[in-house]
């Protein structure tokens, strides 16, 4: 098993805004004034393409599909919510907790995925939770320790306990449940995904131990990260309002490791911070202003791990 892949699904925007239906809890998206949608969508293109070539100029593999017109669908360019992708070939799919992020599943994904000689085996679809209101966010949701078996995550109104721990069933993990929160006008409310307050990577994680109010659940996931010989490397509230939670530990050329992170989300980093994930790889960052404005996701959010066999 591996922790870290080569090979990122990317989803370029067509329609990219902010979505109304994602707000309500969402508490890091910002309404930008007197900026036209048209302008947002274009400036959302140029930072993902600046980040597309990024990531390929140190030899990450990255697939990018576009998205499409035919429907309304502004967090098209966040695929690492609705699909996963798994070693033993199987996909997941997910119930998402905003109507139109529902539209954004897309067949097709599989099929290009299969014409570049990728091996899928199987699908484990939890969509009908959508039927009852209750959902499990993909890997916003659901932090994979692949090599340990480990799926963390935080509880919130768009990743449900029993669904978690129905995945953890079908995929063999072992489920490390925790509530993890922020402020927001001056009252303590749950953060929407795990992603946004934790990144796990092969030798370490970056994570906001005070968003854990409850003690047992906070010494809890910090067991299992240095059970797991795991630094642990601890960040702010007011550094994961930039997003400095939402990163992604990727292999580059030479099978090189990188974190890969907004500019945001670096320039929020102390020195001391950066040291330390620095002597476990190197840092590539992008600007992701408008993505991360109007979005309320960021670096990690907009990949796609696939870690699908492929064909010999």
């Amino acid at each position: 098993m591996k922790q870290t892949t080569n090979t990122i699904l990317m989803i370029r925007p067509v329609g990219f805004r902010m979505n109304e239906q994602t707000a309500v809890n969402n508490y890091y998206q910002k309404v930008l004034e007197n900026v036209l949608p048209a302008t947002v969508n274009a400036k959302a293109q140029e930072e993902f393409d600046n980040y597309v070539e990024k990531l390929r100029g140190f030899g990450v593999n990255v697939i990018v599909v576009s998205d499409t017109t035919e429907t309304d669908t502004p967090d098209s360019i966040f695929p690492n919510n609705w699909i996963s992708f798994h070693e033993n070939g199987t996909v997941g799919l997910y119930p998402m907790f905003a109507e139109n992020r529902r539209l954004e599943r897309r067949e097709d994904i599989l099929d290009i995925l299969e014409e570049q000689g990728f091996i899928i085996d199987g699908v484990i679809d939890y969509t009908s939770g959508e039927e009852e209101n209750v959902f499990l966010e993909g890997t916003g949701s659901l932090l994979l320790d692949r090599v340990n078996r480990k799926a963390y995550c935080a509880l919130s109104p768009r990743a449900d306990e029993a669904l978690f721990i129905e995945f953890c069933e079908d995929f063999e993990y072992t489920p490390v449940v925790f509530t993890a929160y922020q402020t927001v006008n001056r009252e303590r409310k749950a953060i929407y995904h795990t992603n946004v307050m934790m990144c796990l990577a092969e030798t370490f994680a970056v994570i906001c131990l005070a968003s854990i109010d409850d003690k047992k659940e906070r010494k809890n996931v910090v067991k299992n990260l240095k059970d797991d010989g795991k630094e642990v490397i601890d960040i702010t509230e007011a550094q994961v309002n930039n997003f400095a939670g939402n990163m992604l530990q990727v292999r580059g050329a030479s099978d090189e490791r990188f974190l890969v992170m907004s500019q945001a989300a670096y320039d929020c980093l102390t020195k001391d911070q950066i040291n330390k994930i620095e002597n476990h790889c190197r840092i590539i960052s992008s600007s992701l202003d408008i993505i991360e404005g109007c979005g309320g996701g960021s670096a990690r959010c907009m990949m796609a791990e696939v870690f699908l066999p492929r064909k010999i």
